[in-house]
């Protein structure tokens, strides 16, 4: 029985292995620009294939490949959206491989709970949600200056790195638009170009971006009582 058992899993294999190169080789003959093929998987429905370009960039195609959807996968009886899931995976950050080094920390009450946030300074979505977070005790919260809106972005994130206290230099910006004047012309600003590629690597697109301990990112501007919620789910 184990005999067979091993036989059977062997043939399955050579099957799998060889719809994968039929896939391959259709969509790659049939769509010259298609981008580089990462990974071809079975999907959760019968008879899809997930096709992943791009390091997180899903597509689904039939057995052959003759066949191209752009879209998500939905489940019906959960509700579920697969491919918004397997996505979420694909982009998580492990959360303890921040560069903590080059945030901003700010410690409110307690600071048992952890929140990790990519902001812009002139991001005007990171300026109404930094007014929701104002609401949120108990909590370490790690800011990484992101400037990715422009050179206006990059030189207002330096004049804030390079603050006495940029927490509070920050605070002062977001909430108030009071922009301390630069004072340390020898500051090393290199921890923001650091922050800038490591978002770059990890996809991180707009701003606020926020990461959870799981390392699922949450992107957008959420409002106070979305972000206790998370806190209280033990996401932060």
């Amino acid at each position: 029985m184990a005999i067979g058992f091993v036989f059977s899993s062997l043939v399955h294999s050579a099957q799998a292995q060889g719809q994968e190169t039929q896939i391959r080789k259709n969509l790659m003959e049939r769509i010259p620009q298609f981008p580089k093929i990462e990974e071809i998987t079975r999907a959760p429905m019968t008879g899809l294939y997930e096709v992943r370009v791009e390091g997180d960039e899903i597509y689904y195609t039939d057995a052959e490949g003759n066949y191209l959807i752009q879209g998500s996968l939905i489940d019906t009886k959960t509700r579920r959206n697969l491919t918004e899931e397997r996505v979420d995976k694909l982009t998580a950050v492990d959360f303890q491989n921040l560069p903590f080094k080059d945030a901003i920390t700010l410690v409110r009450g307690s600071g048992k709970r952890q929140l990790a946030i990519f902001e812009d300074p002139n991001c005007g979505y990171c300026k109404r949600f930094e007014k929701d977070l104002q609401k949120i005790d108990n909590v370490t919260i790690h800011l990484f200056l992101y400037p990715v809106l422009g050179q206006d972005s990059i030189a207002k994130a330096k004049t804030i790195w390079c603050a006495k206290d940029r927490g509070k230099s920050w605070t002062d910006w977001m909430q108030r638009e009071n922009l301390p004047s630069a004072s340390n012309v020898n500051c090393d600003t290199q921890a923001i170009q650091r922050i800038v590629e490591f978002g770059r690597k990890h996809k991180i697109n707009g701003t606020p971006t926020l990461i959870t301990l799981d390392g699922t990112r949450v992107p957008g501007a959420i409002n106070a009582n979305q972000i206790e919620r998370l806190l209280t789910e033990g996401k932060f």
